[in-house]
C-alpha cells in the first residue's frame, strides 16, 4: 500500500466501480488512509483481486454484490455490508460508462444504458444510503464522480456528457436537501486522466494534439485524484457540501 495517511482510520467507505481503473486506485487510497472499503463493481473477480490486494496491504476490504440498476439489490448489498462493517460513513459514486457515437448516430439503447448507470444508479445508491444516515442520525459524506465534460462539450458522447452535467446538478440538490441531516455531498470532476483503458489513444497523433490543449500539456494522474477525494471523504472538507472540485490540469480554463 502507498504512504500511509489514518484520516479516515475506522470508517467504512462504499465506492462503486471499484474492480479497475480509476475505482481500483481509489479503493487503494481510502485504504491507505484507514477506510474499510466495501467494493461494488460488476466484475466480481477483478473486485476480489482489488480487495486481497487491501487486505495483503493490511487493509480491510468486502466485496458487495450488487445489481446498481436495482433498489432491492442496493439495499441486500447495504446490509451485507452493514452486516459486515458497521454503519456506511462514506459514499463514492464511481461506476460510470461511456458510449461513443456522432449524435445522430446515438443509439437509443445506448443513451438508456449510460443515462442509467451514469445518473439513476447513483440516485439511488445515494438516497439508500442517505436514509439510512438519516434515521440513525449520523453525519457522512457522499461523494459522486462526474467529468469536465459535464461542464463542457466534447463530440460523440451526447450521452456521457449530459449524464456527468445531470450528476452535478443532482449533487447540488442533494446537497441541498441533505444538509440539515449533517449529511455532505460533493463532486469531482476529473478531466483526462491517463489509465490502461485510453493509454493507447493517447500515443496517437489525435491524442497527442488532445494533450497540447490542456494548459498543463499533460495527462492527469490517478494519483492527482488523491487529494480531492481525501479532501471530499474526510473531515477536513466539513464546511463543503454542494462543491464541485475540477481536476483537468487547467482544461477547463484553457482557450477557444
Amino acid at each position: 500500500m502507498r504512504e500511509t495517511r489514518r484520516e479516515l482510520q475506522g470508517r467504512t467507505v462504499l465506492l462503486t466501480g471499484a474492480s479497475r481503473g480509476l475505482g481500483a486506485h481509489m479503493a487503494m487510497t481510502l485504504a491507505s488512509a484507514g477506510a474499510r472499503l466495501a467494493l461494488a463493481a460488476r466484475n466480481q473477480i477483478a473486485l476480489e483481486r482489488v480487495a486481497e490486494a487491501i487486505r495483503s496491504s493490511g487493509g480491510e476490504a468486502f466485496v458487495a454484490q450488487l445489481d446498481l440498476l436495482s433498489a432491492a439489490s442496493i439495499n441486500a448489498a447495504i446490509d451485507s455490508v452493514e452486516a459486515g462493517f458497521g454503519p456506511i460513513d462514506i459514499l463514492v459514486n464511481n461506476a460510470g460508462i461511456t458510449a461513443s457515437a456522432p449524435i445522430l448516430e446515438h443509439a437509443e439503447s445506448d443513451w438508456d444504458a449510460v443515462l442509467a448507470t451514469n445518473l439513476k444508479a447513483p440516485f439511488l445508491v445515494a438516497t439508500e444510503v442517505a436514509r439510512r444516515m438519516r434515521l440513525r442520525g449520523y453525519s457522512g459524506s457522499i461523494v459522486n464522480v462526474a467529468s469536465i465534460l459535464g461542464l463542457r462539450q466534447a463530440g460523440s458522447v451526447a450521452a456521457y456528457a449530459a449524464s456527468k452535467a445531470a450528476l452535478i446538478q443532482l449533487t447540488k440538490t442533494l446537497a441541498l436537501e441533505l444538509a440539515r441531516y449533517g449529511i455532505r455531498v460533493n463532486a469531482i470532476a476529473p478531466g483526462y486522466i491517463e489509465t490502461d483503458i485510453n493509454r493507447e489513444f493517447f500515443a496517437t497523433e489525435a491524442g497527442r494534439a488532445l494533450i497540447k490543449r490542456i494548459p498543463q500539456r499533460r495527462l492527469g494522474r490517478p494519483q492527482d485524484l488523491d487529494g480531492p477525494l481525501l479532501l471530499l471523504a474526510g473531515d477536513a472538507s466539513a464546511y463543503m457540501t454542494g462543491s464541485v472540485v475540477v481536476v483537468d490540469g487547467g482544461h477547463l480554463v484553457s482557450s477557444l
